[in-house]
């Protein structure tokens, strides 16, 4: 659904690339996470593959596409949802996401069920310079999905939001993964990118440095020990156990049968753990 090659970009002003000659491609029915922390490229990046920024060199399809032959009809194909909701401020969020919905000539899905879905249908009537971040952000989101499009670009999806609404935004987000939905999400919350996405990739100064499926980047730079935490009288006590000779340790066997286990896991690196590492610097 996405292809990239090659990617290079360059602002009017700027003395360096803010996207360094990237390769990356997306499937359909993919989420994928662009992470990185501010200033990296992300939104940069973004903006290229939607269409706000020109002159770019290299090679992006949109659903085998070259971006820049696309005309308004791409549109209808996509869906955006910034981190800064640019919206009508004197309009209600009914009347926002009807105006926005008389630009695509295809059918939306029913607005109030959404709006209901979010928990915004009790404010549908209120103007939105009334709403706070949190409320923005999720109209915001309606505002992106209602025409059902193929593909989908999230900025920092779940930020503003507290739990129970980032969880509502999140599990819609999967339920599009599971229609089929392309899913392209930057961000530099590495929780978010963990939950959601099948594969991510590390941007730092505009050079991608890695892409690969969470899941294997733990396992990867992992330590490769299980660490067993267990009750000893009124305390409790750890060791770790190196996985490839578990096996065949006798102590490790003799502290399961013979200790009351508190938790045992293996020592899997985060996300954020292995950006540092490979990259050398910190998310902010």
């Amino acid at each position: 659904m996405i292809e990239v090659e090659n990617l290079d970009f360059t602002y009017k002003k700027g003395k360096k690339n803010a996207v360094d000659k990237i390769d990356f491609c997306i499937d359909k029915g993919e989420i994928f996470g662009f992470l990185g922390p501010s200033g990296a490229g992300k939104t940069t990046t973004q903006r290229i593959l939607i269409g706000l920024l020109k002159g770019y060199h290299g090679s992006v399809r949109i659903m085998g596409k070259e971006r820049s032959s696309w005309n308004r009809d791409f549109y209808d194909n996509v869906g955006v949802a910034f981190d800064f909701p640019n919206l009508y401020q004197k309009l209600t969020a009914l009347e926002n996401l009807k105006l926005i919905q008389s630009y695509y000539s295809g059918e939306s899905q029913n607005i109030e069920e959404l709006l209901d879905r979010v928990g915004l249908l009790a404010d549908k009537d209120k103007k939105t310079e009334s709403y706070s971040k949190g409320m923005k952000m999720r109209l915001n989101f309606v505002r992106a999905i209602m025409h059902d499009p193929e593909i989908l670009f999230f900025d920092e999806p779940t930020s503003g939001l507290d739990p129970v609404n980032a969880k509502i935004i999140k599990d819609i987000i999967v339920e599009l993964k599971n229609r089929g939905k392309t899913i392209f999400l930057t961000t530099h919350n590495m929780t978010v990118a963990d939950q959601l996405c099948d594969r991510v990739g590390f941007i730092v100064d505009g050079r991608l440095e890695v892409v690969d499926r969470p899941r294997e980047l733990k396992v990867q730079y992992g330590e490769p020990t299980v660490k067993l935490e267990y009750y000893e009288a009124d305390s409790s006590r750890t060791m770790e156990f190196r996985l490839e000779d578990i096996s065949q340790n006798e102590d490790f066997f003799n502290t399961v049968k013979t200790k009351i286990i508190k938790t045992i896991h293996s020592q899997e690196a985060t996300l954020e753990d292995i950006f540092i590492k490979l990259t050398g610097r910190e998310l902010l």
